[in-house]
């Protein structure tokens, strides 16, 4: 799979069955620096793969764009300074479209953002919350309890990486109205993944994904409501708990949250009504199937 995934030899060891050398196939890390005209805007640790989405995402996440048409093209180029250094793969350039204002300076990372955070370098607490075009509070999409169900299965199954590593996250983005999943992406962070999903969108002029429920593996971070909102997307689905930030801010954009979404149980924390049970009625209250019992996937 060439640079998503890569081999080395490592040490088994079975306290019932004992020691033995083999190769174990691990997912591949690597930083990405990301460029606007030329100018330095972050530096992100990624699995390799669908780099212009990932960073078309990204600007969507930043609220530097919000529509397709903002967005012009990207190239890969060489290392620091260019001066014909051996392209790695790992800096990629963005064009954005004539009259869209660039990123702001104070907008730059001061530091690389991990796999494991996407709003790490931020300047400030104020710089973290930032506001999305699209108001997916008046979104009516609705999508039912026994289909939503569903939706970790059906992305866990599409996960061809992970099945070679297991050490990928993934988010996948689903038409709420037919079920129709529309795209799936993995990444080592699950930020990545998400904005790997929204810069397909941005590639194929789908903003704003209404309409949309967005799946992910793992918990339900305050980034990823945000990057939810920044899209327009209307739900927001996790196979564990969300943070306290997250469900408040999802409270406030408007946003329907569901954590601990496993087999038929799940927990929705924000504006249940989008979520319907049984008889197609919207759920009233904050909805709980079955108990949620406590979680440590990260």
């Amino acid at each position: 799979m060439g640079r998503i995934t890569t081999r080395r030899s490592v040490l088994k060891i079975s306290l019932d069955s004992g020691s033995q050398r083999r190769a174990d196939t691990l997912a591949v890390e690597e930083p990405l620096e990301i460029r606007v005209a030329g100018t330095p805007l972050a530096v992100t640790m990624r699995t390799p793969g669908h780099d212009v989405e990932l960073a078309a995402g990204f600007l969507v996440s930043e609220g530097v764009i919000a529509e397709g048409s903002e967005f012009q093209s990207a190239i890969h180029c060489g290392g620091p300074g260019t001066g014909g250094a051996e392209n790695t793969y790992n800096v990629l350039d963005l064009t954005l479209a004539a009259g869209v204002q660039p990123p702001a300076p104070d907008l730059a990372r001061s530091f690389y953002t991990t796999s494991s955070c996407g709003v790490c370098g931020k300047a400030s607490i104020d710089a973290v919350e930032t506001v999305s075009r699209y108001d997916v509070s008046t979104d009516e999409a609705a999508v039912t309890a026994e289909a939503l169900s569903a939706y970790p299965t059906r992305l866990r199954a599409q996960q061809d990486v992970f099945d070679k590593t297991g050490g990928l996250h993934a988010a996948a983005l689903f038409d709420a109205e037919t079920g129709e999943l529309l795209v799936l992406r993995e990444d080592v962070g699950r930020h990545n993944a998400v904005d790997k999903v929204v810069g397909w969108a941005v590639l194929n002029d789908r903003l704003p994904l209404r309409g949309t429920v967005l799946q992910v593996s793992g918990r339900a971070s305050f980034e990823l409501v945000q990057k939810a909102a920044m899209a327009g997307i209307p739900i927001l689905a996790a196979v564990s708990a969300p943070s306290s930030l997250a469900a408040e801010l999802a409270e406030a954009r408007g946003l329907t949250l569901v954590g601990f979404l496993r087999g038929r149980s799940m927990n929705v924390y924000s504006h249940p009504h989008r979520v319907t049970v049984e008889t197609g009625e919207p759920a009233d209250g904050a909805l709980q199937l079955e108990g949620s019992g406590n979680d440590q996937s990260r």
